[in-house]
Order: structure tokens, then sequence, then C-alpha cells
């Protein structure tokens, strides 16, 4: 697929983001949001910025237009990042960048100000502007406003996420009806890489390959391990495409040609329950459902045949810019679904040193009752490899 084929983010998007979050930031009564590189960046005006020691800030300060202040060697890629009509200011190497911002949301007509910080900005800009704001101020985090914007996805966004998804799949799809036996999982795990950037993807983030025991490890990174026949695999993949990201994970049985060495009667339970757990929190993840509920819904399934134990991580994760994000399917978050919300629905069961089993989708609440954007088959690949 060529980026031209690919949905864009229209420019005037980017331009009622940013009024949405000025309108969000005054209602939470803060003065100003301060955001580094990172995903809000990106998000509220297009501009993926090179996370440096330089400072890069978009300010969204009250009674004021957004402002960025970027390094003077950052200019063009300023100039060609950014989707809507923001003020550039820049910045030498002997000025002091953080005194700038601190010009314009210091306020000595007021006793103290509130601002709102965003999650990824690192500790030496947080310091050094704490450091250059001279009037007493409180900092939070800016979660509090563009949380509740970057979890309702768009038409474009569910778009890209959709593309993602499917190429996803199809890469899934090759793995699965390729060579595995003999190979190491790293070796695999590269091939997995190429395959998301050929299929559209600007960057393959993770290709988990988790052969035999290391199957029960989550998050195993592929290692020199050689897959062998008569062993389950554990395929966690996903990157980026147009800046929206591709999650999916399959279980693979490779027998190398030999029916005796298919899965054993206690992997099909395991994987049979696993397979209901995971329709059924997909199933529960409607609006107006608590995000505890759907992974209460896997969780029941799981604990009911005796292996609740195995099952030790949440059931999913939102999806967007970020691999991980808001909202976040795990007891204790009563956060209602809405439609527009998208996350994973990745259940797992899990027997350290012996074998595990995952099945994740990409799933977008909808109006109507739970949109998956995956389509690659659920059920267990026993394949030759």
């Amino acid at each position: 697929m060529t980026l031209a084929a690919r949905p864009q983010i229209p420019g005037t998007r980017f331009a009622e983001r940013l009024d949405r979050a000025a309108a969000g930031t005054a209602a939470a009564g803060l003065d100003a949001l301060l955001i580094g590189v990172g995903a809000d960046l990106r998000y509220l005006s297009g501009y993926e910025a090179m996370p440096l020691e330089r400072l890069t800030v978009l300010a969204l300060v009250a009674g004021q237009e957004p402002f960025i202040v970027v390094p003077r060697l950052e200019l063009g890629a300023a100039e060609s990042g950014l989707r809507t009509e923001i003020e550039i200011r820049t910045w030498d190497e002997t000025d002091d960048p953080y005194a700038m911002v601190a010009d314009v949301v210091d306020a000595p007509h007021r006793p103290s100000v509130r601002i709102g910080l965003s999650d990824t900005m690192i500790a030496l800009h947080v310091l050094r502007l704490q450091a250059a704001i001279a009037t007493q101020a409180t900092y939070e985090s800016a979660s509090s406003v563009l949380r509740e914007l970057r979890m309702i996805k768009d038409a474009d966004e569910i778009a890209l996420l959709r593309l993602a998804a499917q190429a996803a799949d199809r890469v899934v799809g090759q793995i699965a009806n390729g060579r595995l036996v003999g190979r190491t999982e790293a070796d695999v795990a590269r091939e997995v890489r190429e395959r998301l950037v050929a299929e559209g993807h600007e960057e393959a983030h993770f290709a988990i390959v988790g052969s035999g025991p290391n199957s029960a490890s989550p998050h195993h990174e592929a290692s020199e391990r050689v897959i062998e026949a008569g062993e389950p695999i554990v395929l966690d993949i996903g990157g980026t495409l147009g800046g929206y990201g591709s999650d999916i994970t399959r279980t693979l049985w490779v027998t190398g040609g030999d029916p005796r060495k298919g899965p054993d009667e206690r992997f099909r339970h395991l994987f049979s329950v696993l397979h209901g757990a995971q329709d059924a929190a997909t199933r529960a993840a409607r609006s107006g459902i608590a995000c505890s509920a759907v992974d209460a819904a896997a969780r029941t399934r799981i604990e009911a045949e005796g292996y609740g134990e195995a099952f030790f991580h949440r059931t999913g994760h939102g999806i967007g810019l970020e691999g991980h994000e808001d909202p976040y399917l795990v007891a204790g978050n009563d956060l209602p679904l809405r439609p527009g919300m998208a996350f994973s629905v990745e259940p797992g069961i899990y027997f350290p040193g012996e074998y595990g089993a995952r099945i994740e989708d990409i799933v977008v609440c909808g109006e109507d009752g739970p949109v998956v954007l995956n389509e690659a088959p659920r059920e267990l690949y026993v394949v030759e490899g």
C-alpha cells in the first residue's frame, strides 16, 4: 500500500483537537498545558518530533494562541511536520528555551498557576521548566485533559487501525505457512519485522516468537532457541501503519510433518478454554460496559476451569498512536466503554517451564457492539512448520 492510498488525518482535525484541548484545559482549571515530544504532541499537531536533550514543547496557555518552541536546527522539521497553523518560536544554542516558555506561563498578577505536563516529558525538561517558572506553580498530568480526547478514535483513526490490523493478519498467515522447525526464534522474528514493513508498516516495533517453554513467557524476547517439532509457538507481533498501531497474537503448534507430534490433550483443552474466554471478553466489549467487566468476562471462564493462576496479566490495553494507552481492561478499572474506544482483547494461559497460549485481537467499541479489526483465524494453528 502506498502512503497516498492510506487515509490521512486532515489538517482541520488537528486544529479541532487543539481547540478541544484548550477548552479542556480551561474546564479543568489549568492555566497551561506543556506538551513535550511524544504521542500527545503528534496527536495535537501532527508533528513527530525527534526526542532530544534540546527542548521542543507545545504550549497551550490560557488566553493565548498555541505556540511551539523548537531548536532552530529543527525548524525545517517542524515546518514540514506540523499539520495545522501553530506559531513556531525558535531558539539558538546559546538561548534559554525554558525561559522562553516561563516568560509566557509566569503570571505576576496571579499568586499561583496550575500546569499540565505531558506524561512522557523527560525529567531533564520537567526540572528545568520548574526551575524557570517563577510563579508558584502546581504540576499535574496533561492526561487529565488529553486522555478523554485520545481515547475516542474518529473514523480516520479507526480506518488506519483497521489497515494496520489487516496487514498484521497477513503476516501471521505468511509465518504460519512458512518454515519454522529448525530455525531460531530470532530468525523468525527478523522475518516478521521484514514482512510487516513489506505489508505497509513504517515500523515493526515487536515480534514475540515464544517457542516451547518460552511460550509461557508473555513478553518473551526472541532468542537463539531452535524451534522443534511437537511444540507451540506464541506469535505476538505489531508495529505502526500511518502512525497507528497493530498488535495481534496467535498460537501455533508445529508438527514438523509428523502427525504423532501434534498438540497433546491438555494443550488442546487449555486452548479451547482460552478461545472461549477471548470470545466472551470480545462479545462483552459494548458501550456502557465497564473495562473491568470485560476483564472479568475472560477471567471468569479461565478460573472456572482451574486455570486462574495461569492467567496473570490484564485482558487488554488501549491502542492508537501508542501501543499501550487508555483504556485498560483490568480489574478495578470501572471506566465505561464508549463508541470509538480501541483496545486489545488478549487473555492468556501459561504454565512456566512447559508451554502457554494467547489469542489477541484489536477491537473497537462500536455503537451497536464490538467491532473486531483482526480477521486472522483464532483457532489453534496446527502446522507442519
